[in-house]
């Protein structure tokens, strides 16, 4: 079950699964003027960096997290594990981090793709994907359960997921669907030319070997709520530019709590 809660004037969803800090967030809360308004988390949209470096610190402060990392996200199929390898914040061309490390906090940033969110509680690891249509096609979510089996032996099985508000079938028009989406994802087609991206990740990770119950999905739509960012919205209201959104999962470190309650 996902539900969503108030803290610190910032709204975000969470799963009651995922035992570690961890959020959604709306776009609400923040300093940034329009059309960024108010919680933008991205430094590449044209934001003054004051506000986007404010609005991390209240993210920050609403999970407790120690330090809070994000890589520049490239819709391809690369993940690095942070905390070990050679990092450059923000620099880092990559679609999904994990890592073990106490105290860390991995941030995606989003506005219609989705951001999954993982979570090993045998062995204290988690792990943050961006998958846009392009990220579903590599199947970076399954990709990224096996990286975090190598590095920190986990087994699929034991893993909580959280899929976060993005783009829904409501909306997920894909006219060129025959030359940019496999044959295998065909499957999740509905009326016309719209697909359910929300089924095909969940249908990834109980593939990698995730357990049905542990998977939650928002199941809510980007483009039909204003809640949050959305890059198709945003075309189909001839705004240029617009935020983008944050989903962040931290482990438990000095300062981090390890329950966000807030309030209703």
């Amino acid at each position: 079950m996902i539900r969503q809660i108030q803290h610190q004037g910032l709204r975000l969803l969470k799963s009651e699964h995922i035992a570690v800090p961890h959020g959604s967030f709306t776009r609400y809360g923040g300093c940034s003027p329009r059309p960024w308004q108010s919680l933008n988390c991205s430094f590449a949209v044209g934001d003054d960096p004051a506000n986007v470096q404010e609005n991390r610190i209240r993210m920050k402060g609403v999970l407790g997290c120690t330090r809070l990392v994000s890589i520049r996200q490239v819709h391809g199929d690369r993940i690095v594990r942070v905390g070990t390898e050679p990092f450059h914040e923000d620099q880092e061309e990559a679609d999904a981090m994990v890592t073990d490390r106490p105290g860390m906090g991995l941030l995606i940033q989003q506005a219609d793709c989705q951001a999954v969110l993982l979570y090993d509680p045998v062995h204290n690891a988690i792990g943050a994907v961006h998958s846009g249509w392009r990220g579903s096609v590599a199947n970076i979510a399954a990709a990224t359960v096996q990286r975090m089996r190598e590095c920190f032996r986990t087994r699929p099985k034991d893993l909580r997921a959280m899929i976060s508000p993005s783009l829904g079938p409501c909306c997920a028009e894909f006219v060129n669907y025959r030359t940019e989406l496999p044959q295998e994802l065909h499957r999740f087609r509905l009326r016309d030319n719209h697909f359910d991206f929300w089924a095909i990740t969940r249908w990834q990770l109980r593939q990698a070997g995730l357990a049905k119950e542990y998977i939650h999905c928002a199941d809510i739509c980007t483009v039909c709520t204003p809640d949050f960012f959305s890059y198709r919205r945003s075309r189909q209201e001839n705004t240029a530019t617009t935020g983008r959104c944050g989903s962040i999962i931290c482990l438990p470190g000095s300062g981090c709590r390890v329950q966000v309650t807030g309030d209703r």
